[in-house]
This record gives C-alpha cells, sequence and structure tokens, in this order.
C-alpha cells in the first residue's frame, strides 16, 4: 500500500470514528449578522465599553443632584474653664465660675437660587459626556464589526480557494497518471513527469499554507466575537448568491452624515467644550440662594455671670455670594475654554472632510469590484480554453510540457483571482457599510 492510498484510508476511518469534524472541533454555519449578534453580547474587548457607559449615565444623575438643596448640621458638647475678670490694667483679678458643660445644635438649608448657569450647564455637559461614551462605544462597536468581516470573508476566500486548488490538484494528478501510461508507452518522457509531479507537490503545499492561514483566521474570529476556542466556524455559502445595493453615491454621503459614530463623537466634543466654556462663564456671575436655619447652644457666655441656659434660634432668608477674584482670574481660564471650543470646531470639521473622503474612496473600489468580477470571470473562459488546447496539442504530441504547465498555473491563477473578486465585492461593500456608520 502506497502513502496516498494510506493517507486516504486513514482519513476516512477518522471521519467515520469522529463524525464530520476530526479535529474534534464544533463546527457551526453561520452568517455575518448572526456573528455581529454574537459579538455584542460575548466580545471582551467592548465590555470596558459597556461599563463606561453605565458610569457616564450615573455622572448625569450627581450632576442632577446639585439642584437639591444643601443641609448641614452639627452637634458639639464640650468642657468649659472658669473664667476670670480683671481691670483694665490686668489688676484687680476675680475668679468667674461658668457653667463647665456646653452644647450645640445647628442645622442649616441652602437652596441654590440661581449659580450663572453652572448647575444647569453641568447636567448638560454630563449628559454630553455620556452621549460621547455611547458614540465611543457604537465606534468601537462598528470596528469590531468591520474586523470580523474581515476574518469571516478571509475564511470564505481562503475556504474557495482551497476547492480550487483541490480541484486543480486532481486534475494534475490525472494529468500525471495520463504522462506515466504515456511513458510506458514510449511517448513521453520521464522529465515530463517528474516535472508535472512537482506541480503536484507544490499544490499539495498549497493547500497546507491554505489550511494554516484558515486555522489561524478562525482562531482570530472565535476569539474577538467572545466564542469558544474549539469552535469552528463555516461561512454562509449563500453569500455570493446576495443582492448588494448600488445606490448612489450622493446616498451614502448622506447616511454617512446622519450615522457615522466618528462624526458624532466628533460633534458631541464641540459641545462639551461649549458647555465647559459657559461653566467658566459663570463663575463671573454671583450664586443666589434661600437660606433656613436654626441653633440652639448653651450656657449663654455673654453675660456676666454666664447664665446656664441654652439659647435657640432660627432664621431664613437670601444669600448672595459673589468671589471677587473671578474678576481678574476668570479670563485666562475664559480665553483657555474659548480655545478649547475652537479645536473642538477643527476636529469635528476635520473628521467630516476624512468620512466624506472615506465614502468616496470606498465607493469608487466598491463599483470597481463589480468590473473586476467581469474581467476575473473572462480570465478564466480563455484560461480554460487555452488549458484544454494546450492539454489537447500535448496529447497529440505538437506542444511542449513547458506550454502545459505555463497553461495549468494561468488557469489556477485565473481561477483564484475570480473567488477574489466575488470576495472583493462583499468586502468592499462592507467597507463601505463601516464607513457611513451602518455596519
Amino acid at each position: 500500500m502506497n502513502n496516498h492510498r494510506l493517507l486516504t484510508w486513514l482519513l476516512a476511518a477518522a471521519m467515520l470514528s469522529g463524525g464530520a469534524d476530526v479535529c474534534g472541533r464544533t463546527r457551526r454555519v453561520i452568517t455575518i449578522d448572526q456573528l455581529f449578534e454574537i459579538a455584542e453580547t460575548n466580545s471582551i474587548q467592548l465590555r470596558p465599553s459597556f461599563t463606561l457607559e453605565e458610569e457616564a449615565r450615573r455622572e448625569i444623575s450627581v450632576a442632577r443632584s446639585n439642584r437639591l438643596p444643601d443641609i448641614n448640621t452639627s452637634l458639639s458638647l464640650s468642657y468649659i474653664g472658669d473664667g476670670f475678670t480683671t481691670k483694665r490694667d490686668f489688676s484687680d483679678y476675680q475668679r468667674a465660675p461658668i457653667p463647665h458643660l456646653g452644647s450645640g445644635l445647628s442645622i442649616t438649608v441652602t437652596q441654590p437660587v440661581f449659580a450663572g448657569g453652572a448647575i444647569t450647564n453641568g447636567i448638560e455637559l454630563a449628559r454630553y459626556k455620556s452621549m460621547a461614551v455611547r458614540f465611543s462605544t457604537d465606534l468601537q462597536r462598528d470596528n469590531i464589526r468591520f474586523q470580523l468581516a474581515g476574518f469571516y470573508l478571509d475564511i470564505y476566500k481562503f475556504a474557495n480557494l482551497r476547492a480550487v486548488v483541490e480541484k486543480n490538484t486532481e486534475l494534475a494528478r490525472k494529468v500525471v497518471a495520463e504522462m506515466k501510461a504515456r511513458h510506458e508507452q514510449g511517448v513521453a518522457l520521464q522529465n515530463d513527469v517528474i516535472r508535472y509531479e512537482l506541480l503536484v507537490e507544490n499544490l499539495k503545499l498549497q493547500l497546507i499554507k491554505i489550511d494554516n492561514t484558515i486555522d489561524i483566521l478562525n482562531r482570530n474570529l472565535v476569539t474577538t466575537a467572545g466564542m469558544p476556542d474549539d469552535t469552528e466556524i463555516v461561512p454562509d455559502t449563500t453569500l455570493l448568491a446576495r443582492s448588494l445595493p448600488l445606490s448612489p453615491e450622493s446616498w451614502w454621503q448622506q447616511e454617512a452624515e446622519n450615522n457615522a459614530p466618528a462624526l458624532k463623537l466628533a460633534g458631541s466634543g464641540v459641545e462639551i467644550s461649549r458647555r465647559t466654556e459657559a461653566i467658566t462663564k459663570s463663575e463671573r456671575l454671583p450664586k443666589i440662594g434661600l437660606q433656613a436655619g436654626w441653633n440652639i447652644n448653651g450656657p449663654i457666655l455673654v453675660e456676666v455671670p454666664p447664665i446656664n441656659r441654652n439659647l435657640s434660634y432660627w432664621y431664613v432668608g437670601v444669600g448672595i455670594s459673589y468671589n471677587l477674584s473671578s474678576v481678574f482670574k476668570t479670563n485666562k481660564s475664559l480665553s483657555k475654554s474659548r480655545a478649547a471650543t475652537r479645536a473642538a470646531i477643527d476636529r469635528a470639521d476635520a473628521t467630516r472632510e476624512n468620512i466624506t473622503l472615506g465614502v468616496r474612496a470606498d465607493y469608487i473600489r466598491y463599483l470597481e469590484a463589480y468590473e473586476e468580477l467581469k474581467t476575473q470571470q473572462k480570465s478564466v473562459e480563455l484560461a480554460v480554453k487555452n488549458y484544454n488546447t494546450i492539454s489537447t496539442r500535448y496529447m497529440e504530441g505538437i506542444a511542449l510540457i513547458t506550454d502545459m504547465l505555463d497553461a495549468a498555473n494561468s488557469r489556477l491563477d485565473a481561477e483564484q483571482q475570480l473567488v477574489n473578486a466575488r470576495i472583493d465585492i462583499i468586502y468592499n461593500y462592507y467597507k463601505l457599510l463601516f464607513t457611513s456608520g451602518k455596519i
């Protein structure tokens, strides 16, 4: 039994004993949309973003709490020593007994009425920060989805390439068998057989490389999506049959304007800078609040001799405070805030420009991929026709083995390029979805 038959027997036995997967993996046929849903809940890379979103939402509640009244209370117990009295020249010392137990209790309530817009803008600032975190999560989600789509389509591409190489390997083996028969008949050279066997070995090596590449891509895919390591993803075979839209560029540009997370993130950055600037301005305005309080203290020490009783009083009123130093300190802070706002606006404009250029480039590549497919389909047709012609001429003895090898390589290359062209259409479509924020 030769090595080829032994290998075939071992593979067949393993498949019969182990089911469809000889590597102990769990094979799953899954669509790209299903892959996105799995990553939404399982991807480790998304978890920090979700945690930051929760933190930002709670920050809004913290900012809103500044509208609530401030309630301060204090309680004190003390030991008071005896006092003394003297004349102004410190003569005629007389001891003044004082009740030794001192106590105090006070409650003060302050309700902010006007803070120069600091509270309102603080709430808005927290809200825009929460929006920025959410847009950042959307951007991270889109990046992960596009990365997953790339892994998925590469697996599909190499799986199809494997089928092409296997087909050409089988065809090459048949040619080798025919050459050996012709060599035994004395009408073919041994050198021709050896050179074609070398082609078969190269194709077998190419299969090994393809399998290794698929294994690497599969591991990257399942890890990024948060799936078990022993999962083997099998792409949906109906993917190439999908009818993809051919909307005009203007439609894609408008979708990017409405949906691109990067653009929304830049816009929220502008609003954050504006709210920060408004808070800085509020430092130049007075703060007004309603106040109410109650105090009880004892003993009463302002009388001589002290009165061993508690003195209680309450009050209500309006409190106004103004930081005089803001007159000369706030200007510099305000200039800095205004510069930060202008920088945020510039960044938003630059982001919009980059997205517009990106959509334009991706749209052109998307249309170009369709033209590439047409060209590769014609190339395969011509390569197959050329191979059949050269093969017939070789069998008739009017073509060289080098012509045969060139024809076989040309056919293999054309068929591989056709697979790439079909996958590239889908890849460029998802690239366009990613750039426009619709992935």
